[in-house]
């Protein structure tokens, strides 16, 4: 027969060296599996903090409304293919093929005394954007940012009405979320040359023609495009106009219909040339 009292349990019989070696090694275990937890939970809250900032973003652009939301001054020759007829301050757009028709979006609003901003984008002539009316004294120019070309765009949104980016690499729904709620609360816009993930509108020039040449010489005067425009997820119904891009004087106009225009030879290139 045993008594209860004098029993003891195989811990208590282990010396206090074993006891303690043992506890040491449970409060590491423990801290690894606590370090691991934790971490665990700082990527799910950052996960969960760009799910929030792309929700916010979202919910913000269904709730403006286009047709009050601010205008910036906006080229003649864009109004049909914008909805409102204007850049909308806030907004993204993507010209994913013409540099120059991307620089008709700056004009207007430079030659109205707004600074704009190009990233990326070392074609950009100086002398081209002169001639079309931008006010050089207000227009910053980084032409090669390197791999921080998001972050030049982002702060330059803070200084200029339009800044003018040529993408470099994937770009990430929450760095998306972010600039544009940064462009919202700057009253700026973005365009981007080449594709935007979520742009506000996409102008695209899809017919081409060259005009000048008569049989066989002579010179290149003018360039006949049609631009279509179209919107996220079908938000915004595709329309299409035609443009003198550029005209024979170097301006970009909307373009008279052929049938009232004079006759001449026009000339269908191999390629798009912007």
């Amino acid at each position: 027969m045993f008594e209860y009292e004098g029993m003891q349990t195989a811990a208590a019989l282990r010396s206090p060296d074993e006891r303690g070696d043992r506890g040491r090694g449970d409060r590491e275990h423990i801290g690894r599996n606590g370090a691991a937890r934790a971490s665990d939970h700082v990527g799910a809250a950052r996960a969960a903090l760009d799910r929030i900032t792309a929700l916010r973003s979202r919910v913000a652009d269904m709730e403006a409304t286009r047709v009050d939301t601010e205008g910036l001054p906006t080229a003649d020759a864009l109004a049909p293919l914008l909805p409102g007829g204007a850049i909308r301050a806030g907004g993204t757009y993507s010209v994913p093929e013409s540099v120059l028709l991307a620089q008709t979006m700056l004009q207007a609003a430079s030659a109205a005394g707004s600074w704009c901003a190009v990233v990326g984008v070392p074609s950009f002539g100086v002398e081209a954007a002169a001639a079309a009316g931008i006010d050089l004294e207000r227009l910053v120019l980084v032409p090669d940012p390197g791999d921080q070309w998001l972050a030049v765009t982002a702060a330059l949104a803070d200084v200029a009405q339009i800044v003018l980016t040529r993408p470099l690499g994937r770009v990430v729904p929450g760095d998306v979320a972010r600039l544009s709620a940064r462009l919202r609360q700057r009253g700026a816009a973005l365009v981007a040359l080449g594709s935007w993930p979520g742009a506000d509108v996409t102008l695209r020039v899809t017919e081409s023609h060259w005009s000048g040449i008569g049989q066989g010489h002579g010179y290149l005067t003018e360039r006949r495009v049609t631009v279509t425009a179209s919107g996220r997820a079908g938000a915004v119904r595709p329309t299409s106009t035609e443009l003198l891009l550029p005209a024979a004087d170097g301006s970009v106009r909307a373009a008279v219909p052929v049938a009232a225009s004079a006759g001449g030879r026009v000339l269908r290139p191999v390629a798009v040339a912007s």
